[in-house]
């Protein structure tokens, strides 16, 4: 086993000052957004999302933003999966953007709704014909006895659907995340990263540096 201790690297790549930011979060992402999906880091809209629910137990996991805009931050998953319940339970969340090509995180916290039926049909209706079938295959985070089950289940759909008239599962759909604060982080040497938080107060958006 490597030693841990050793496994280390300087972060030399860039530099983040007050003067380089967007005053509006969301035009801040897309421009660093733009950035690593020139870069060629691969599943540039992937993230880790946290969640809680009222047991207080957190839990993350990675997902894949599929839109974002001034309103929020989206994705879709089962309304039943461990994820949906504690959203239920607990509606709010944070996504953690991890883009280790040009060094830097971007975490964004807020609170978490449902979106529209017709907004998650929009959707739904463009994922691929296997996804969609995939979407009714799995009872997502329920304990299930095998894969063979999973595989048989697909078998199941696919022969009751068409591949052009598959309708959405009453239990899946998508989330919005309404942000009240960002941080945008840029990896600096000695581990003096430049740090800043957008942080929403009475409708507006304050920017802070916070110390690494």
């Amino acid at each position: 086993m490597p030693d841990l201790f050793s496994l280390r690297r300087e972060y030399s790549m860039g530099a983040l000052s007050f003067d380089d930011l967007d005053r509006n979060p969301v035009h801040q992402f897309q421009k660093w957004f733009e950035q690593i999906c020139m870069s060629g880091m691969p599943d540039p809209t992937s993230m880790i999302f946290s969640s809680c629910g009222r047991d207080m137990r957190p839990s993350a996991r990675i997902l894949l933003l599929k839109e974002f805009s001034d309103e929020g931050f989206s994705f879709f998953s089962h309304y039943q999966s461990r994820k949906g319940s504690q959203i239920q339970e607990n509606p709010y969340g944070s996504m953690l953007f991890a883009w280790h090509f040009l060094e830097r995180q971007v975490r964004i916290e807020g609170k978490i709704e449902k979106q529209s039926e017709k907004k998650s049909d929009q959707y739904f209706e463009n994922r691929p014909v296997t996804s969609r079938i995939g979407a009714w295959t799995s009872p997502q985070s329920q304990e299930i006895p095998s894969r063979a089950f999973l595989e048989e289940r697909e078998k199941e759909f696919t022969r009751q659907f068409k591949p052009d008239a598959i309708p959405r599962p009453p239990g899946w759909g998508g989330y919005i995340l309404r942000p009240d604060r960002f941080e945008f982080w840029q990896g600096r040497e000695s581990r003096l990263h430049d740090r800043f938080e957008y942080r929403l107060e009475g409708g507006k958006w304050k920017i802070v540096r916070l110390a690494p």
